[in-house]
């Protein structure tokens, strides 16, 4: 990958983009560690502020709220998955090939450090996004949120993922279904075989990542290949 990628967003879940600032960056950056060890619920932007060497006041200035915070970490994963699969697919001409690549980096994003992004560690946050992301959208104000472009960035890697499905399938009736199932998939999978194992064939939870994928690449290709061959039967 390249030396050093800026992976900003234009939302309003901030008050001020973190990117721009040192303290920013640190806020991100410690947030993310602090979520993962103590979980969302018992985060406090009290005890971020402690972490961090600075005040309360001086976070409100970035994030009018926790969840608000949340919502820009997840925001930030979805586009930073979505920049990863485009690295690795961009030279693949077959879009069979090109849809199955992008299935792998999809379920395997989050597994290794980007060194290209200093400040955040990807595995760590992709953690929290195993763990906390449905708080984001499971919530009263999701409609407003919605409108308000909150979850632009898990639509586009939606709609990216949908487009290659339609060039692998294009008679295909649901590939919006189909990718958000398995958007969903990578990451409830790993949940449940660390959880709530009775819901997940998954059973090693320490290889939880490779026992996905092969389902995950059934999933699609069955479903494509599978309304080919209705279609032929007609």
């Amino acid at each position: 990958m390249a030396a050093s990628i800026l992976i900003s967003l234009n939302h309003k879940s901030y008050l001020r983009e973190p990117e721009s600032t040192e303290l920013g960056r640190k806020i991100i950056a410690e947030s993310i560690k602090m979520i993962d060890n103590l979980g969302f619920e018992n985060f406090t932007f009290k005890k971020l502020a402690a972490k961090i060497g600075s005040t309360e006041a001086s976070v409100y200035r970035y994030f009018e709220n926790k969840h608000k915070l949340l919502v820009y970490l997840v925001s930030w994963y979805w586009a930073w998955v979505k920049y990863t699969i485009t690295f690795h697919t961009h030279n693949i001409q077959d879009p069979c090939e090109r849809l199955c690549r992008a299935i792998e980096v999809l379920t395997q994003a989050g597994q290794d450090e980007d060194p290209s992004i200093a400040y955040i560690d990807e595995r760590i946050l992709h953690r929290i996004v195993v763990s906390e992301s449905s708080k984001v959208y499971h919530t009263k104000e999701v409609d407003e949120e919605n409108k308000a472009g909150y979850f632009l960035e898990i639509k586009s890697v939606c709609s990216f993922l949908a487009k290659m499905v339609q060039d692998a399938a294009p008679e295909y009736p649901y590939p919006h279904a189909l990718i958000s199932t398995v958007m969903e998939a990578t990451l409830q999978q790993i949940y449940f075989a660390k959880h709530l194992p009775t819901l997940t064939d998954i059973k090693k939870k320490e290889q939880a990542v490779e026992e996905t994928l092969p389902f995950l690449k059934h999933l699609v290709f069955s479903a494509i290949e599978g309304n080919l061959m209705k279609i032929k039967a007609e």
